[in-house]
């Protein structure tokens, strides 16, 4: 494993975490009528604290796409879904609550679980795979389901819709995340011209800015645990399904390497539950859609 795209991943991750913190402070004041529309992102614009942790987004994402150019997939993702630990470092200077077990707890089986998957897994590059079916269909099931979740969180809007808006985000953004990879190789492979006659690139600005408007959208309807969580474990699950299922990531096969990385899985969502819901966590504003309605009028 390359230090640099370690040192990159995590620097990416530390960038998105204090980001998520800072946007969701500012888009929990956002209007509800503006839910899942590009105008959210308009009034948004006008927050510079919403401003600062979009900043702070984007260079985590050029990070991510930096490492991403230099290592599989596989190995990124995982150390991108630490970002969570960054999270709950700037809430808990926020609210000044202690980790406590279940904070220790939380990042032990995070960090632990990341290790162990990519310790266990050896992620590694290899050739793509060139059936365009396989492509299609496994970025068809992902950005599908994204679809769906979306609806549904249009129906459970103060309910569980900030949790399923959270998990389509992930899934965009695990799908974006396999396309900058495809679009870092034909830079690579022609520089500008080869990469701007692709479609990826351009999928990669379109899945951005949807992705966008379903966080913003999931920030603005409930406190940052019951959004970030989902968002934090989707996306990285999706990212290794595409690496390993079109991009030629490779993963050891043994059956103890599986178990293990599979396990490592399960301790990186059980984590992440566990951090995402600590009490250091922002709970919001307590303000309810009417009142804040009622204060932009």
């Amino acid at each position: 494993m390359s230090v640099l795209v370690l040192v990159l991943a995590v620097g990416a991750a530390c960038c998105l975490g204090f980001g998520f913190v800072l946007q969701q402070n500012a888009a929990q004041r956002a209007p509800l009528g503006d839910f899942l529309s590009p105008r959210l992102l308009l009034d948004l614009v006008r927050v510079p604290r919403w401003l600062a942790g979009m900043g702070l987004m984007v260079a985590g994402m050029a990070l991510g796409a930096v490492a991403l150019g230099g290592g599989e997939l596989t190995l990124v993702e995982p150390l991108l879904a630490t970002n969570l630990l960054f999270a709950l470092a700037l809430s808990r200077a926020q609210t000044g609550r202690p980790l406590g077990r279940q904070g220790w707890g939380g990042l032990v089986l995070l960090a632990g679980g990341v290790t162990a998957f990519i310790v266990a897994g050896e992620p590694r590059g290899g050739s793509a795979v060139t059936d365009p079916v396989r492509h299609w269909l496994l970025i068809g099931v992902m950005l599908g389901l994204a679809v769906l979740l979306t609806a549904c969180a249009g129906r459970a809007r103060l309910t569980w819709g900030p949790t399923l808006l959270a998990l389509a985000a992930g899934l965009v953004y695990g799908v974006q995340d396999a396309l900058t990879r495809i679009s870092g190789r034909r830079f690579s492979a022609g520089g500008p011209a080869e990469l701007l006659t692709g479609w990826q690139p351009y999928a990669v600005v379109v899945l951005g800015v949807t992705g966008l408007i379903l966080v913003q959208s999931a920030f603005e309807t409930a406190p940052l645990r019951r959004s970030l969580p989902a968002l934090t474990a989707a996306q990285p699950l999706a990212g290794i399904a595409c690496g390993v299922g079109f991009l030629g990531d490779r993963l050891r096969t043994g059956p103890a390497a599986l178990a293990w990385e599979a396990g490592g899985l399960v301790a990186v969502v059980a984590g992440i539950v566990l951090l995402g819901l600590h009490p250091a966590m922002p709970q919001g504003t307590g303000e309810s859609g009417h009142d804040r309605a009622l204060e932009r009028r």
